[in-house]
């Protein structure tokens, strides 16, 4: 039974049809029931001059579209992103079972929304901050933080690709359930949300290079290509076209200057730091950015959210690489083509061992699903493309005190560094010298097991990252 509000709103139709000319769209849909909506507005000198909608629906969703319309027009396009299903529901009072045709209709105006945002030109406001929103409980304190310093927050989700056979795709930090919580966290606070849609650009620019990388025996770390080519440029395009000066995000990191040149450190949480990340952030978008839990622990950031009553203060953590969704990267790969070559398994004299379906499924240091039996155990030391061999050996081979960095790139003058070979290993003392053409080669104080082609090579002075790159 829906509330005779809902009847009357539903009835009524009086925002349902064409923004008119030069409208921007949004449109969610749940195929679970068949139900779709799609809003339409149109802009004028930055306010929402016509909201409209078109509603293949039940009752309560074409209610919630008509009254998402009604409260959106006449807003500036900012504070429309503050309408969400709270306020649906407060005049509406849906039964529990009609709440996600709520959400539709939020999802669609706010579809509508960042449409517009992707053509909008604000005016630069003081104060005014983007607080990159991940629907998790850092960020949630990034927002309080940002409020407490006096500024104007504006939580902004991209909303990326996720494998649609992951396992635990909704606990990915860009699923739709993260927008929706990061959105109604922002909304909890009286502030605006945008959540813009980059699927597509997302799976070109990160997912492809994870799938390509794989298919030639290397192994890539896809959340710094997100990182330093993707998220923050994206968060930094939204900021300027919202008149936003600076950016915020949840990252256990801080930012150190050095002769004029903003570089990321370490954060205060050596469990949490995440320095390694976002250490081919470009210097230009470091200067913008500040990361307030960077001086703090993990512990203290869910203390603060649940003083402060957040909803995310207990979320679970997000998935490490999040379009995977906790399932295995490899049938990933294969199901997107990027299956490696098949070959034998070889000793490093060169005695065939076994065989193996695939490069992609091997990373140098690995020692299980090797599928070789008993015996001595063997690592796998590297692969080889061109042939579709895995090359096994002893622990004592895997070690490596050179390593050739290309592309890669020193921010600030450094010889003698500490040089991070993967995300989990701890650095070592390494000497940089440049080499013609580009890149740079560290010969390492002492060995590292495991350097794979593909990974990062992140080099700091004391705290502060002064180069990066990728391992040849």
């Amino acid at each position: 039974m829906y509330s005779a509000a809902c009847v009357d709103l539903a009835l009524s139709h009086a925002r349902a049809g064409d923004a008119g000319p030069g409208a921007f769209h949004g449109a969610a849909g749940n195929p679970a029931c068949g139900d779709a909506v799609r809003i339409g507005i149109r802009l004028d000198a930055g306010r929402v001059a016509a909201a409209r909608h078109r509603t293949f629906a039940c009752p309560h969703a074409t209610a919630a579209a008509e009254l998402a319309c009604r409260l959106a027009e006449g807003r500036a396009l900012l504070d429309a992103g503050r309408v969400g299903r709270r306020d649906l529901d407060e005049r509406i009072d849906p039964p529990d079972a009609a709440r996600a045709c709520t959400d539709l209709a939020i999802d669609a105006l706010h579809a509508a929304l960042a449409a517009a945002v992707a053509d909008a030109r604000l005016e630069v406001v003081p104060g005014r901050i983007v607080v990159a929103m991940s629907g998790g409980v850092d960020s949630a304190v990034a927002l309080t933080k940002a409020i407490g310093a006096g500024l104007s927050p504006v939580g902004v989700t991209l909303r990326l690709w996720v494998d649609p056979e992951a396992p635990h795709g909704e606990r990915a930090c860009c699923s739709p359930q993260a927008v929706r919580s990061a959105r109604d966290t922002c909304h909890r606070l009286g502030l605006p949300h945008l959540a813009i849609d980059l699927r597509d650009e997302f799976r070109h620019a990160v997912v492809d290079d994870f799938v390509a990388a794989h298919a030639v025996g290397r192994t890539p770390n896809p959340c710094m290509r997100c990182n330093g080519a993707f998220r923050f440029s994206a968060i930094a395009a939204v900021a300027d076209r919202i008149g936003a000066e600076r950016i915020a995000t949840g990252h256990y990191a801080r930012i150190e200057r050095r002769d004029g040149t903003a570089l990321v450190a370490r954060g205060a949480d050596p469990a949490k730091d995440q320095s390694y990340m976002l250490a081919s952030v470009p210097s230009e978008i470091l200067e913008r950015c500040w990361f307030p839990l960077g001086s703090q622990t993990k512990v203290e950031t869910r203390s603060e959210a649940r003083a402060a009553g957040l909803a995310a203060a207990e979320a679970a953590e997000s998935q490490e690489v999040c379009f995977v969704g906790g399932g295995d990267h490899r049938t990933l790969v294969e199901r997107l083509g990027g299956a490696g070559r098949s070959g034998d398994i070889v000793d490093s004299s060169g005695r065939v061992l076994g065989t193996h379906g695939g490069l992609h499924r091997f990373t140098p240091g690995q020692r299980r699903g090797l599928g070789l039996g008993g015996g001595e155990a063997a690592y796998v030391l590297r692969t080889e493309p061109a042939t579709g061999r895995v090359v096994v050996g002893s622990r004592a081979e895997l070690a490596r005190t050179s390593v050739r960095v290309s592309p890669g790139r020193m921010y600030v003058p450094a010889q003698r560094v500490k040089a991070k070979l993967r995300y989990r290993q701890s650095a070592v003392w390494a000497t940089v010298t440049p080499v013609p053409g580009g890149g740079f080669a560290l010969d390492l104080d002492e060995p590292v097991e495991g350097v794979a082609p593909g990974q990062a090579a992140v080099l700091y002075d004391g705290d502060a990252v002064v180069g990066a790159g990728t391992i040849e």
